[in-house]
């Protein structure tokens, strides 16, 4: 049923249909192009409809300030995110937008079959044909139990050995080309080729570690890395990536997005105060008490151990916060020692407004066009 991933002829040029819709062109004064990374964060004394609401307004703004993607993450069992199903809500996105792109940041693979995914993102690429991303990961995206549950197995191992099979699986379910004599060479994932579609998603690989960016360079994928939290092997992995990268059908040379946090305010004192709710956020969920993302009040009273204080000081490193400019000038240097070439912003905090008013200001900063709406 399965097979091992075959490399691509070293000699062959891109397809200029999947090339294009993989690089991007940098707006304004931003070195690379600029993207949103959207966990669709319900924050306390808010819901989940409020959060779809948010991120449906997000696009919005994201394709009228000439960012390139707008990417959602598959997390499960997460009261402070409703990204458990990517696909579902990208549909409403292409509703309410024309030009972005959409896409998974990333569709966790092991979870589910590659024929259901392969249908899914058919359907995607039916509804906003050219402009859909197809993100994956190997890891569940959420803690070991909810995987079981998910996965209907407590094998947790064998979805994240078997990657490069599902990989080679699922991409031949969108190409409809299983060889004769392959069990599922009669099988056509619709909507797909078998109904005349000329296109589908471009594949991106996700990763916070050198397994999936050695494979992307192998197969000559593009590939995207969580900064965002994994920032001490960022460097590491993109090195690898470029590396082991061998051209393909798809890619002549390699092509690195990372995922970075970032949250502009107009005072510095209050880009602090609004990352701090995120940071709790995630002080609860590493302690095992996940919870809604609490509000600025209940962050500020909250008290932090000396062990949680240390978590913070060091998960605050990572994420740029701060004026427009400062934020500009951090995004920069990011770019700059890591040499990636699209930056994918996530904006850490509890309210909607701060978050949609971030986006709007860094592209202010970077003089990207569209105008900014205050908030």
């Amino acid at each position: 049923m399965t097979e091992t991933p075959t490399l691509e002829d070293p000699n062959v040029t891109d397809d200029a249909t999947q090339a294009d819709a993989i690089r991007g062109t940098a707006q304004g004064t931003a070195p690379v192009p600029l993207s949103v990374l959207d966990l669709v964060t319900v924050g306390a004394g808010t819901t989940a409809t409020d959060a779809l609401h948010n991120s449906v307004a997000l696009s919005k703004l994201a394709e009228g300030r000439g960012y390139l993607r707008h990417w959602i993450a598959e997390h499960h069992s997460m009261p402070g995110i409703a990204s458990s199903s990517p696909a579902v809500i990208l549909s409403h996105l292409a509703a309410h937008t024309e030009r972005i792109r959409l896409g998974s940041g990333g569709v966790m693979l092991p979870n589910h079959a590659p024929l259901v995914i392969a249908e899914q993102f058919g359907t995607l690429e039916a509804l906003a044909p050219g402009r859909v991303d197809l993100g994956l990961g190997r890891a569940p995206g959420t803690d070991g139990a909810t995987a079981a549950a998910l996965r209907r197995s407590d094998r947790l191992d064998e979805g994240a050995d078997d990657f490069p099979q599902q990989l080679v699986e699922l991409t031949r379910f969108l190409d409809d080309d299983f060889p004769d004599g392959h069990p599922y060479s009669r099988i056509h994932s619709v909507p797909g080729p078998v109904q005349g579609t000329t296109g589908r998603p471009p594949i991106w690989l996700l990763g916070s570690s050198g397994f999936s960016a050695q494979l992307a360079g192998m197969l000559g994928l593009p590939f995207a890395f969580a900064h965002h939290f994994s920032a001490q092997n960022t460097v590491p992995a993109l090195e690898l990536y470029r590396s082991s990268f061998r051209p393909s059908e798809v890619l002549s040379e390699p092509y690195a997005l990372i995922g970075v946090a970032a949250l502009a305010t107009d005072d510095e004192a209050e880009a602090r105060r609004q990352v701090m709710t995120g940071a709790l956020s995630m002080v609860r969920l590493r302690t095992g008490r996940p919870g809604l993302v609490p509000t600025p009040e209940e962050t500020e009273a909250y008290a932090f151990s000396e062990m949680e204080r240390d978590f913070v000081d060091g998960w605050l490193k990572n994420i740029v916060h701060g004026t427009p400019d400062a934020v500009r000038d951090g995004l920069n240097d990011l770019q700059k020692r890591t040499g990636a070439d699209e930056l994918m912003i996530t904006a850490n905090a509890h309210t909607a407004s701060v978050r949609l008013r971030s986006y709007d200001l860094i592209a202010d900063a970077y003089g990207l066009p569209g105008t900014s709406r205050e908030r």
